[in-house]
């Protein structure tokens, strides 16, 4: 594969519209439900793999942290942290064929070949949800991840709301219900909103409870916040868009943590949404005596360096 060092170029139009979905289907099952949707990126030159070379020079110089990958023959139920990091991410993507690798670009709308992009994506998606969508969204994210064939991505749940869009390749993404309380205890989702991105855990006896989609380019999946989801890619390089929201949900978070707390305490706390007086004030219980910890250690800090 070649690379360059030329300054980034914006390359072809966005395609209008880009994406192709059932209207009420959409606006029914945003955020709630996974579903299948079309687009019209696959042929797109930003995401072809010499422009991807060169955006993971550009990254690499500019904004390394933005680059995650790793490398090896990961199972479904592994956990990131277990995987290899040991190795260059310019080479291991010159030998993607073989290198057994996955390469995530985070932020990729920070690149300026890429900011026209994300604008016009983010857009169409917001006009396709509806009034009020813009004032519930705290961050905006456009990702591109590129895997080595056969390679499997671990079963995990994100903070984000996705789409996940095929370029290249194809894959099989199975989606499970994120209400599911066997597939995702309570105690997962609070870990997950405490402290641990790793804490759900798949269990291979209720596979069957997926809901398999085949990902080729021109396809693509919604996948709702916390819906756990694992890929297995094909035989070919893979290349993924994810077009993704995090919504303010700071409410929501803070009955998990607290209930993450009040567990340790012995104590079995009911699951959001059972009632809404509960639930605030378990929020603002969190709230008070986090914003209290964070204000003694900066006290402490302050008095360690005086």
């Amino acid at each position: 594969m070649e690379t360059s060092t030329s300054s980034p170029k914006s390359g072809a139009p966005l395609p209008a519209p880009w994406i192709e979905a059932d209207s009420p289907v959409f606006r029914e099952n945003f955020d709630r439900k996974s579903f299948e949707v079309g687009h019209h990126l696959a042929g797109h030159p930003l995401f072809q793999l010499p422009q991807l070379m060169e955006l993971a020079e550009r990254t690499l110089r500019t904004r390394p942290s933005d680059l995650y990958y790793d490398m090896g023959d990961v199972a479904p139920g592994q956990k990131w942290k277990d995987t290899t990091r040991t190795f260059s991410p310019l080479k291991a993507l010159r030998l993607l064929e073989t290198s057994d690798a996955w390469f995530i670009f985070r932020s990729t709308q920070r690149d300026p070949a890429y900011t026209e992009l994300f604008r016009r994506a983010l857009a169409e998606i917001k006009h396709m949800v509806g009034d009020g969508i813009e004032s519930k969204i705290s961050k905006e994210d456009i990702i591109i991840f590129v895997t080595s064939p056969r390679r499997v991505t671990a079963y995990h749940i994100d903070r984000e709301c996705n789409f996940i869009l095929q370029i290249h390749g194809e894959k099989d993404l199975h989606v499970f219900d994120r209400e599911d309380r066997e597939v995702l205890p309570e105690e997962e989702l609070e870990r997950f909103w405490t402290f641990d991105n790793n804490a759900a855990n798949y269990r291979p006896e209720l596979q069957d409870r997926a809901r398999t989609y085949r990902l080729a380019p021109g396809r693509g999946v919604h996948v709702p916040v916390n819906c756990p989801h694992w890929l297995r890619n094909g035989d070919d390089i893979s290349v993924t868009l994810s077009v993704n929201f995090q919504f303010i949900d700071s409410l929501r978070a803070d009955i998990y943590r607290a209930n993450h707390y009040l567990r340790r305490l012995g104590i079995h706390p009911s699951p959001p949404g059972r009632s809404a007086t509960r639930d605030r004030a378990k929020a603002m219980a969190f709230s008070v005596v986090n914003a209290a910890g964070q204000a003694a250690r900066s006290a402490l800090s302050r008095r360690a360096a005086s």
